[in-house]
């Protein structure tokens, strides 16, 4: 039996303290991270650099102990590595070269030349399989279909991912034969993470939630098992953990029906309806809400406490609901590290 906690809990077992660790926890609310940026210069030289990447998602490491690296990098990396020219704007977030007409669709290019792009990304999980602790798991990522298929459409972030459903209703065929690409691409995209170190890979769709109905189905349970049963049959034994963010209903055996080990849920359902309806069909990753990272105090011991409780009678991969904020206090994460390990 391995002795790395969350591998442990991603096959199953009931761990008396469940292992822990935090979406974006390398991130600009730690000093030593806003440093190394500076260094860098910008956000997409931080990402494509293997040595300050790898810099940045040992910090939290060094400085929490936490159970879990996740390579740092941008879901938006995939995308421009197809073609489209992608670009941060400083207070705004990334802009993209948007695609939307079959014509674009097909001028994408061949999932075959994706590496020479994203062979930063590959060289940085390199640097942490040699570099992170010995009970420290590794974790690769990507977006999910549907979520980077919205950025691609929009050119941008949108709260309710209007562009991508307009697409989608007007024309349907263009729409789909984005999501095939994107879906191709990001099988081959984990499974040069896998091949360079990762040991358990993460599909973030962080928009699931505005899909309902079939089109939940279609475009993020579908795209989701395609990946991770390509996943799984190039690399037995690979243990995946799906973000289908702001399901509610949907998580119910979103684990099973798309082959993931794990479904990490946001704090939108509370931890006991996740305990009841999701955890019976194996481990559940979160669900304390980033807020508590800033506001800190009795409130964060109670909830963190709270959410331990609630799933302590099933495998349990504690995390916040969503990514921690810039503007979270480092002394709130430390208290509830603390909190769950003594919990």
């Amino acid at each position: 039996m391995t002795e790395k906690t969350i591998l442990r809990a991603l096959a199953g077992e009931i761990l008396p303290t469940p292992p822990i660790w935090m979406m974006r926890q390398a991130g600009r609310y730690l000093p030593e991270y806003r440093a190394t940026r500076a260094q860098a210069g910008d956000f997409l030289s931080l990402c494509y650099n293997p040595d300050l990447a790898a810099e940045v998602t040992l910090q939290p490491i060094r400085r929490f102990g936490f159970d879990a690296a996740i390579l740092f990098a941008d879901i938006l990396l995939l995308p421009q590595a197809l073609g489209p020219k992608l670009w941060f704007v400083e207070g705004e977030g990334p802009r993209m070269e948007t695609t939307t007409t079959m014509d674009q669709v097909r001028a994408l290019k061949s999932k075959d030349l994706i590496h020479d792009t994203l062979s930063p990304v590959y060289e940085t999980v390199k640097i942490l399989a040699r570099e992170l602790p010995p009970q420290t798991t590794l974790i690769g990522f990507a977006g999910a279909p549907w979520t980077v298929a919205t950025y691609m459409i929009a050119g941008r972030g949108s709260k309710d991912q209007g562009a991508a459903h307009a697409l989608k209703a007007a024309d349907r065929a263009t729409f789909v034969a984005l999501i095939d690409i994107i879906t191709e691409a990001t099988v081959d995209y984990l499974s040069e993470q896998v091949k360079a170190g990762a040991e358990v890979v993460k599909l973030f769709d962080s928009w699931a939630g505005s899909l309902k109905g079939d089109d939940f189905v279609d475009f993020a349970l579908k795209p989701a098992a395609r990946i991770i049963s390509a996943l799984k049959a190039l690399h037995p034994g690979l243990p995946v953990i799906a973000f289908p963010r702001e399901a509610g209903d949907g998580y119910i055996g979103f684990g099973a029906a798309v082959g993931a080990d794990c479904v990490a849920i946001d704090n939108s359902v509370t931890p006991e309806w996740a305990a009841a309806h999701v955890q019976p069909g194996g481990c559940v990753q979160g669900n304390l809400s980033p807020v508590h990272m800033v506001s800190g105090g009795e409130d964060l011991v109670r909830e963190t406490r709270r959410v331990v409780t609630a799933f302590r009678k099933g495998p349990h991969i504690f995390n916040l609901g969503h990514g921690i904020t810039p503007d979270a206090n480092p002394d709130n994460v430390a208290l509830m590290i603390e909190t769950v390990r003594s919990a």
